[in-house]
């Protein structure tokens, strides 16, 4: 090989090895998971479905109905979570309880969330699954014509010796 070949072999290695570290830099920052290891407080938004992750509560919507768990979610080193919640399936345009047991699940990847709601309908007797949803920080739920809260709902710490009354 010629001085310059070699030369020329060189450069575009170190291009390719630059790249592919900057390739690897950009997608580590697309799935990174937050220090603290919590769903991020805000609201998140698509077409279809909105969530409002509060101190004390997650209120996730689905079309036309809604669940919560309470406190804050927490995720995995990968940003995987699976949690308990309630959830309102009869919920527009008039609310028709009650509120049924609910797995929350999905993956935290950078400002995008995906969540399925799995819901034991113990009216029906029957398993009901809203989602997936991927929804994004900082957009705006487009919910029509049903319509998401515009703040979180408090819900009361399983720890409180009272947190089972009144539900």
């Amino acid at each position: 090989m010629t001085r310059d070949a070699t030369a020329h072999a060189r450069l575009v290695i170190g291009l390719l090895v630059a790249g592919a570290a900057l390739i690897s830099a950009c997608a580590a920052g697309t799935t990174s998971v937050p220090a603290d290891r919590l769903i991020p407080l805000g609201t998140w938004g698509a077409v279809g479905g909105g969530l409002i992750v509060g101190d004390t509560a997650l209120h996730l919507h689905v079309g036309c109905t809604y669940g919560d768990v309470s406190g804050r979610v927490a995720v995995d080193a990968d940003g995987n979570f699976d949690v308990a919640g309630s959830y309102m399936l009869r919920a527009y345009p008039i609310t028709v309880g009650p509120a049924v047991p609910a797995r929350f699940t999905g993956r935290l990847r950078g400002d995008h969330i995906t969540i399925t709601a799995t819901v034991d309908d113990t009216v029906t007797h029957q398993t009901v699954v809203r989602g997936p949803v991927t929804l994004v920080l900082g957009v705006t739920p487009s919910l029509d014509p049903c319509p998401i809260c515009r703040r979180p709902i408090v819900t009361r710490p399983a720890s409180w010796p009272w947190a089972g009354a009144g539900r």
